[in-house]
């Protein structure tokens, strides 16, 4: 029987697939497939040391990309301790999900623009911006937010600024607020999408959908703001148009970024209705039902039982494909 080791913290909500009570999902589908988990709550590297070093198994599966007491902001770390995945490597131990390089690609929003320009790949214009930089020469509207966040952390309607007095008082609110630079965008009016992106090689799948809030919810624009996230309001809808290229959009990203096992692509369209990659998650949310890789999958291959059967064969396709990929037999 396959043993699987699921890491979360303190900050498993704002970095990962979400709170004890989601890992505690995610053990109870692992072990309904036919393999065992086990959890560790780490408040500490010297925690998460040790459940290292006193559990059992075979792979393990992180909700963190690094230790941190904060519930709310991911952040890239004080920059003096690894990141998990830099110690899996360095240990040889297989784990799920992409390798610490891309992990830290994906946060930093910025190095995941810079990839995915440098091949071609759309994305919004782009700068990353603190107080003391001096302001390019910019299209108006953007869209600021902070550069190491995810869940529209940060995100709200004085996001999108009109003038460079309105981008100077943004950029100083992400600083202050987030202890980070600001990501200045591209603001990208049309309608927003994601792509799942499950398993490797021939047995990946990419399977998008529409994001779709009740109208009413927005303030000043169509955006998703941080209050939208989390209460019920934002829905995935199936993908009428444009499936083919949202998913050859996705694909080439996450080719280009090393993206392995569960990784999630966000886009919107700009104003000509052309896709561009806004966000790549390396630790998609997995809340029952409400987490976005739960309804894609749904969607997808809906099950004659009841959602929680649907929850179980996604968690188990997300670990299958992993063991695979290390040959674990």
């Amino acid at each position: 029987m396959k043993k699987i080791l699921l890491i979360t913290g303190p900050a498993g909500d704002a970095q990962g697939w979400g709170d004890l009570n989601t890992t505690q999902s995610i053990k109870k589908a692992i072990d309904d497939s036919g393999k065992t988990a086990t959890i560790a709550f780490v408040n500490s590297m010297d925690e998460f040391y040790s459940s290292l070093e006193k559990n059992s198994f075979d792979i393990a599966w992180s909700a963190l990309y690094h230790i941190s007491g904060k519930s709310e902001t991911i952040g890239m770390g004080d920059g003096a301790e690894k990141w998990l995945a830099d110690i899996f490597d360095d240990k040889g131990i297989p784990y799920i999900g992409p390798n610490a390089e891309t992990m830290k690609n994906l946060i930093h929003k910025t190095s995941t623009h810079k990839i995915l320009k440098r091949k071609g790949i759309f994305v919004p214009y782009h700068y990353q911006l603190g107080t003391s930089d001096a302001l390019p020469d910019i299209v108006y509207p953007a869209f600021v937010k902070p550069s190491y966040e995810s869940r529209s952390v940060g995100i709200d309607d004085d996001s999108v600024v009109h003038s460079p007095e309105e981008l100077k008082k943004r950029i100083d609110y992400i600083e202050k607020k987030f202890e980070q630079p600001a990501l200045v965008e591209e603001y990208l009016p049309g309608d927003e999408y994601t792509v799942l992106m499950l398993g490797n090689g021939r047995h990946q799948a990419f399977l998008p959908g529409k994001v779709v809030v009740d109208p009413s919810r927005f303030g000043k624009y169509p955006i998703l703001r941080s209050d939208l996230r989390g209460v019920g309001v934002t829905k995935i809808k199936p993908v009428s148009k444009k499936r083919e290229e949202l998913i050859e959009l996705c694909s080439q990203a996450m080719e280009v970024l090393n993206c392995l096992d569960h990784v999630r692509a966000d886009m919107r369209l700009d104003a000509n209705g052309k896709p561009k990659i806004i966000e790549v998650n390396g630790i998609p949310g997995l809340k029952p039902i409400k987490s976005w890789s739960p309804q894609i999958f749904s969607m997808n291959y809906p099950s004659s039982d009841d959602p929680m059967e649907e929850y179980r064969k996604l968690i188990d396709q997300i670990v299958t494909s992993a063991l695979v990929r290390y040959k674990i037999g």
